[in-house]
């Protein structure tokens, strides 16, 4: 779930106080929006811009991403790697591959992203790195279980950060009164507020971005 949680006046007004999506971000946007029935599951503006500030300030040279989509929230990632840094990012169905290419390609970062299609944990069994910083946007009940899969990949200092952990508002809602979604995300939230390995915060940005910082093994 991706639906905006403010009003779309305030979200439109953000976003004019924000800087602008370079045109290819603009073009997948649009894209995605006339080609997709799930758009809503694009990062868009007011997000990509926020990860891609977050990237630019920690200067990742290894990036994982575990959900690719349609491929914004990795060019907006990519764009705070090191010169030699990389991104490898994933996604379950293969028919979304080529339109993130197209993008990926056209922002000038295909020798900076890996693009993967497989089930997340297989294909995060088999890279052979560390990372950085993390973006974990993929099937929600399976959140735990790759926080879990990618905690000691990251180096002390390095960042975790998942999407859609407000779940369109459904967390306040009594538990049996949530979706099974809702109820994976709560958990998961539950645990990382429990990790006293780390310090995070949840920001209530689109349908909100834990982020969390790795400060002990």
């Amino acid at each position: 779930m991706s639906s905006l949680l403010i009003s779309r006046a305030l979200n439109d007004y953000a976003e004019q106080f924000t800087t602008p999506e370079s045109k290819e971000l603009a073009a997948l946007n649009r894209e995605t929006n006339l080609k997709r029935g799930d758009a809503v599951m694009l990062s868009g503006h007011l997000q990509g811009a926020l990860l891609q500030l977050l990237s630019k300030m920690a200067r990742p040279k290894r990036i994982l991403e575990i959900g690719t989509y349609t491929g914004y929230s990795a060019i907006c990632l990519a764009m705070g790697l090191q010169e030699d840094g990389k991104l490898h990012t994933i996604e379950i169905d293969e028919e979304l591959y080529d339109l993130a290419d197209k993008y990926i390609t056209a922002s000038g970062l295909r020798d900076k992203i890996v693009q993967h299609i497989g089930a997340a944990a297989e294909v995060i069994a088999k890279l052979d790195e560390s990372f950085d910083m993390v973006f974990i946007d993929a099937d929600k009940i399976n959140y735990e279980r790759y926080y879990d899969l990618v905690f000691d990949r990251v180096p002390v200092g390095g960042y975790i950060i998942a999407d859609n952990v407000l779940y369109d508002g459904e967390v306040v809602m009594p538990a049996d009164e949530q979706s099974k979604n809702a109820r994976a995300i709560s958990a998961f939230n539950k645990k990382v507020k429990a990790d006293d390995r780390i310090e995070h915060m949840l920001v209530p940005v689109r349908d909100g971005l834990m982020v969390v910082r790795k400060i002990k093994d």
